[in-house]
């Protein structure tokens, strides 16, 4: 007999936001009763005097972000540094590869000096008042009372990792193909493996990539989400209405929208637009017929640069024999970020961790307990490698009280500064739309990507393109599974 209930799970939903670390969002989420769970389980969070040296070797400490300050849902107040080179900083206090075994995490307030100067040399959005100390700043439950009451319902995940110490895309590859092939920054956004969605496709099993209020990005980095029908893509209304059908597919990817003044949570967005985003889903899928079997699984592509105290740990399986850039070698994990499960069929206060001695929690283990809970082989030695999380599925009587009733989703105050910023992903995903197939015909006088200037421009320019490359596709069939 199973000791968990994963196998009567039928529709897994993974939301993937943007680019925070754990200690960011919830490092204080059981500050109020010595890190332990009203369960009486152990949490990893931080006992308020953690810090960082500055330039000038004074220790900055971690401080609470007070909700009814002005900007607060801003910070850090600048886009922090990411990529291998700044993550290594962060961790080691040097740019190049380590050459310890143990990380420091005694970086971050000397890498985010430096990274608000260089945006502010090249014009790049800060929020007033910005400081290097600023990147030490935490929410508290009290700000971010939706993901922290998913967190303390439900279950939170205080030993997840980012599958690589380094920026968005190789990061959301892992989660959806178990590798990067060797990438290690932004510069590839697109694979050439399998990925989930086309292990599921040969198995029969349905599945469906949901953008915001766009086509989703993720259609466009591997061969068989770009060859797939069109009826496995949505926006998020189509999510709800599926939702509310009773008719999700056994695994939905949901994506945020990209845009600077977007929900995805990227610093320095909006962070109260995320929680709203969180919330919605949320009640999208409690309000379905399909709730009592559902799995929600709420984590962070990165930690782009926001401050963690956990040393990400080592010993990571290689996921196959790619050269990594820069001489990485795929056997450290990135560092920790935010991951909730959320099912009725999860004890309010659990902390899930893998025992101790085993291979950590990633975004492979995602991968991992959609192939444990249908049968399905990995993708590579690192989803192999990885546990699943059905072992926080203990009830085999649903829950039905609703840890977010008379909740309030938060709203800001303050200005977004970067709203007239182009997103570094808003371009990424206008430049793998420009190179999907149509034929040369059909784009004489179609607009032209290097034209593009505002956010709104490149929105329109990846709407229209990805219009003409679908009309020139033809029809389609029905969504596999």
């Amino acid at each position: 007999m199973p000791d968990n209930q994963l196998l009567t799970i039928q529709h897994v939903v993974h939301l993937m936001l943007e680019n925070r670390s754990f200690d960011h969002l919830l490092g204080f989420l059981y500050a109020d009763s010595g890190n332990v769970s009203p369960a009486g389980a152990a949490f990893e969070g931080l006992a308020g005097q953690e810090s960082n040296l500055d330039s000038s070797q004074n220790p900055i400490s971690v401080f609470k972000i007070n909700p009814t300050d002005s900007d607060a849902y801003f910070m850090p107040g600048a886009d922090p540094g990411e990529g291998y080179a700044n993550t290594n900083s962060q961790l080691f206090g040097s740019g190049k590869a380590p050459v310890a075994t143990v990380a420091t995490n005694a970086g971050f307030v000397i890498n985010f000096d430096a990274t608000i100067a260089w945006d502010q040399r090249v014009g790049r959005s800060v929020q007033a008042g910005t400081t290097a100390a600023s990147i030490m700043g935490i929410f508290t439950p009290e700000a971010l009372p939706i993901l922290s009451g998913l967190a303390r319902g439900f279950a939170v995940c205080d030993h997840w990792f980012s599958s690589v110490p380094t920026e968005t895309f190789p990061n959301r590859a892992f989660a959806c193909a178990a590798t990067s092939q060797g990438h290690m920054n932004d510069d590839t956004a697109s694979y050439t493996v399998q990925s989930i969605f086309g292990l599921m496709t040969a198995h029969n099993l349905t599945w469906k990539i949901y953008g915001y209020n766009e086509e989703p990005l993720t259609r466009k980095n591997f061969p068989d989400t770009t060859n797939a029908p069109d009826a496995s893509f949505g926006k998020f209304v189509d999510f709800t209405t599926d939702a509310a059908a009773g008719q999700l597919p056994q695994y939905s990817f949901l994506e945020p929208s990209w845009g600077s003044s977007g929900n995805s949570q990227h610093p320095n967005y909006d962070v109260s637009l995320g929680e709203k985003l969180i919330h919605d889903v949320y009640y999208a899928l409690r309000g379905g017929p399909g709730w009592d079997q559902t799995l929600l699984i709420i984590t962070y592509d990165e930690h782009g640069g926001c401050y963690d105290h956990v040393p990400p740990p080592s010993g990571a399986v290689p996921p196959d024999d790619s050269p990594g850039e820069f001489g990485f070698d795929f056997t450290r994990f990135g560092v920790r970020v935010p991951a909730v499960l959320v099912s009725p069929l999860i004890s309010a206060g659990t902390v899930f961790r893998v025992p101790a001695g085993s291979m950590p929690l990633d975004h492979t283990s995602v991968l991992k307990t959609v192939e444990t809970r249908w049968g399905l082989p990995s993708l590579t030695r690192r989803d192999a490698a990885a546990p699943d999380v059905g072992g926080a599925l203990t009830l085999e009587t649903p829950r039905t009280d609703d840890p977010l009733a008379g909740v309030t989703v938060p709203v800001s105050s303050g200005t977004n500064t970067a709203t007239a910023e182009v997103s570094h992903i808003q371009q990424i995903d206008a430049q793998l739309t420009a190179a999907l197939p149509v034929p040369a015909e059909q784009l004489r006088s179609a607009p032209v990507l290097q034209a593009m200037r505002t956010p709104a421009d490149y929105d329109g320019y990846t709407r229209s393109r990805t219009a003409t490359w679908k009309a020139a596709r033809g029809p389609t069939a029905a969504a596999p599974g």
